[in-house]
């Protein structure tokens, strides 16, 4: 290649996007803003619910409000940018845009895989240590390791991105899917990335494999005890552990396919890549509220408070005024 070729950097990349067909793109456009508001509406919910209502003290709801904020967070990363180009017929994305992209996407993504191992741990000790629950995760222990998840998506992100704007881009330039990501972008790289790519394998795809590995080591272990020596209470504990086990395989099933499998294109990419970035991050509260109780009541507590304060502004300024208009 023409060294001068190598040395010169594309200043923007062109995604293909989920599909050619304009309709399609119509349709799908109205599907994922209806998923995208309802995932901000349930996420931000669960958030409101944790911090307003006092009988959400455990230390399992203060993970569960922090996962909400991981999940929104992610969600916002790609969701955004995809339901804009979906309205465009020529999308682009600057250099800078999609490594910001790349880092933050995989800044979310990594805390959230290693939030789910703060949560499992939660229930272990929960499950093996109940009397001695509150003593262990108290307060200080809980905001540590909520730190350390956001320390270690940190650091796994940065590693992403460090090795990745040293390659040399100087073209094509075309991306074929709606969001800037490692196994595509690092494809485009005018040098050989062989080392890159077993790096970036064990940052994210062999690590993923050996976290999820470990989870389903440390529930089997949950469920066991759950299943022999828990008898009080054994309903809610399977039914939280139930839906901690569907969180973890709809996180670790599609990046497992899709960064656990170096050096090749996976077919169904951009399929699976839609099912962690857009349907995950609505289902988790989903999934939390229906299958939890506490949790589920104090929506509704939380709902019939805001419609019940709006309610009472109605009958007390029935022509539309508000006490600021007096």
């Amino acid at each position: 290649m023409d060294p001068e070729n190598t040395t010169r950097r594309i200043k923007e990349f062109q995604l293909l996007g989920l599909t050619a067909n304009h309709p399609l793109q119509y349709v799908l456009f109205m599907a994922f803003l209806t998923v995208y508001i309802t995932t901000c509406f349930g996420n931000l919910t669960i958030i409101t619910a944790v911090i307003t209502d006092h009988r959400l003290r455990s230390p399992m709801y203060l993970l569960l409000g922090n996962l909400a904020f991981i999940d929104l967070s992610e969600s916002s990363v790609t969701v955004p940018k995809m339901l804009w180009d979906l309205t465009l017929q020529h999308k682009v994305i600057s250099f800078g845009g999609c490594m910001a992209q790349i880092f933050f996407f995989h800044f979310t993504g990594g805390a959230a895989i290693f939030f789910l191992m703060v949560m499992a741990l939660d229930r272990y000790v929960a499950i093996h240590k109940p009397l001695q629950y509150f003593t262990i995760m108290k307060p200080g222990v809980c905001v540590g390791l909520v730190a350390g998840a956001w320390l270690g998506g940190f650091f796994h992100s940065l590693v992403q991105i460090v090795l990745m704007v040293r390659l040399p881009f100087c073209g094509p330039n075309i991306l074929d899917n709606y969001y800037c990501d490692v196994p595509q972008v690092i494809k485009l790289a005018c040098t050989d990335t062989f080392v890159i790519e077993l790096l970036m394998f064990s940052n994210s795809g062999l690590l993923t494999i050996l976290i999820f590995f470990a989870l389903v080591v440390s529930y089997t272990i949950i469920l066991v005890k759950i299943r022999v020596h828990v008898t009080e209470g054994k309903k809610k504990a399977l039914s939280t552990c139930g839906a901690q086990i569907t969180v973890v395989c709809i996180h670790f099933v599609p990046c497992i396919l899709i960064y656990g499998r170096p050096f090749q294109k996976f077919s169904g990419e951009k399929a699976l890549a839609t099912l962690f970035t857009v349907f995950a991050p609505m289902l988790n509260p989903l999934i939390y509220t229906l299958r939890n109780t506490e949790m589920k009541n104090a929506v509704r507590r939380l709902l019939k408070r805001n419609v019940f304060s709006e309610t009472k502004l109605e009958v007390a300024f029935p022509s539309g005024l508000r006490p600021n208009d007096i």
